[in-house]
């Protein structure tokens, strides 16, 4: 059996990617403006589109809070690709997603020789599919109110309510699966044209889930849940860079206990589902597989937590021998200690270096460019950071003055410059937020952490991708050694 620390580096040499979430194309979904944006990727030399989580968020539209760690957001899903199949009308596309996708599935419905795919497909992903199908089912029956406020019957998962239920939805269960079977369908008809492209997609796996999703509704002895499902516990993050009193995220924590119990097969289906969708994962709070922070639920912030351990090692084994060839990177930001950089280095994971993080402090500041090692993924900004011009710009004196003296110049150009420090270091992979390649101010950010409202909605325009944009991108990309060709 091989070692964990045999786990191969990232399979990525010098390459370069674009951080854009499905949500931020101009159309917002898997149709033309996706595979639009894989042909812009490949015309400037990018090899990886990065995404948020893609899962069914709740109505804050937050991709880190979803209703279930598999199902896909049905606003992704093309009515335009439902037309092209003949399965939808194009004045029935006008209808809305919803109706759209019941006229859809009466449509197929009727080709018999398309069912066997179908259900097919349930059959592969029954393990959380029938779950998260009777939960959404009754998540809509209810008013979209959460599983734990549901008549107890419900909410227990009684057999016999259950059944019940089942028997008098069928026909809304059905179509809730037929969603999903479209949604994954139309991302595997996206990935395969990424592959014939030469464009890997870079998934994103939040640690957590959401406590009002079909995943802790499902398995409730897997959370730290008191008798009646309430929380005990929820978790986020200590006072940090982002918030003086921390992070309450509100998800509840995972009782690792049980987990480990039966090999971590909860945590074994889940990446079986990341695998399937994606060609790199990122664990999002890797820090929390060694140990998270634990705030009692009864607190308002996150200020009165406690770190408590994780059985991280056992947890990573299971995943790299079940899947040995995917690609993890580990989300490593906010309070690391060597406790979280060894079990990170033990099976050889990349981590993550943000330049915005870099300057105004020593010369051993770990986000520096000169401090950065081959085996890391790094990144002017995040989703969670300002965008590069408009972190620039209420940059403190101290760290700008700094940031000036390593560029060799008092007036750089922004968000250009950084752009160039990021992909000419040493790390195997650069990720560039599609912001940053448009060269766009604050008011583009894609969220500020710690606040609610306004998040998440951000989108681009074709029109600001202008050729000299285009070309500006491919040279520094040529220039740095991240592709081999330049075509524009």
């Amino acid at each position: 059996m091989a070692k964990p620390s045999a786990k191969r580096p990232l399979k990525i040499r010098k390459q370069a990617g674009v951080l854009l979430h499905v949500s931020s194309l101009p159309s917002g979904n898997l149709g033309s403006d996706a595979f639009a944006f894989v042909d812009f990727l490949s015309e400037v030399g990018a090899s990886v589109w990065q995404v948020l989580p893609i899962n069914a968020p709740h109505d804050d539209g937050s991709p880190y809070q979803c209703l279930s760690a598999h199902a896909g957001n049905p606003a992704f899903i093309s009515l335009q690709q439902l037309v092209a199949q003949d399965w939808i009308a194009a004045d029935e596309a006008e209808f809305g997603t919803t109706q759209a996708l019941a006229i859809a599935y009466h449509h197929y419905c009727q080709q018999s020789q398309d069912q066997t795919v179908f259900a097919k497909f349930c059959r592969k992903q029954a393990h959380w599919l029938n779950d998260f199908a009777l939960f959404y089912a009754l998540r809509n029956h209810f008013n979209h109110t959460a599983w734990s406020t549901w008549p107890a019957a419900y909410k227990n998962r009684e057999a016999k309510a259950l059944k019940q239920f089942k028997t008098n939805f069928g026909a809304e269960i059905a179509l809730i699966k037929f969603t999903q079977f479209v949604f994954f369908n139309q991302w595997d008809t996206l990935k395969k044209y990424c592959r014939l492209k030469s464009v890997k997609l870079f998934g994103d796996v939040p640690i957590f889930v959401a406590y009002d999703s079909a995943d802790v509704w499902a398995n409730r002895t897997l959370f730290k849940l008191n008798k009646h499902g309430d929380m005990k516990v929820v978790a986020g993050v200590p006072p940090d860079y982002f918030s003086e009193t921390g992070q309450r995220w509100g998800n509840p924590h995972y009782d690792w206990r049980m987990m480990q119990a039966d090999g971590f097969s909860w945590w074994q289906q889940r990446m079986r589902t990341q695998k399937q969708l994606f060609d790199l994962v990122r664990i999002d709070h890797f820090r929390g597989f060694e140990a998270a922070w634990e705030i009692p639920a009864s607190a308002a912030t996150a200020i009165d937590g406690k770190w408590k351990r994780a059985p991280g090692k056992a947890l990573l084994k299971a995943i790299t021998q079940k899947f040995p060839r995917m690609q993890l990177i580990a989300e490593d930001l906010g309070i690391i200690t060597p406790q979280v950089t060894a079990l990170r280095q033990q099976f050889n994971l990349p981590g993550m270096k943000i330049l915005h993080f870099a300057f105004g402090s020593g010369d051993d500041n770990a986000y520096l460019p000169a401090n950065l090692c081959t085996n890391s993924v790094v990144y002017t900004g995040t989703h969670d950071n300002n965008t590069t011009l408009g972190w620039y710009q209420t940059l403190d004196t101290n760290a700008k003055a700094h940031l000036h003296y390593l560029l060799g110049s008092d007036t750089p150009n922004m968000p250009q410059d950084l752009v160039h420090m990021a992909v000419s270091c040493a790390a195997n992979l650069a990720v560039v937020p599609m912001q940053d390649v448009l060269g766009l101010g604050a008011e583009h950010r894609m969220n500020t952490p710690g606040t609610i409202g306004n998040n998440w909605q951000w989108q681009f325009s074709w029109a600001q991708l202008t050729i000299d944009l285009k070309q500006q991108f491919s040279a520094v990309l040529f220039e740095s050694g991240r592709t081999s060709k330049r075509t524009i």
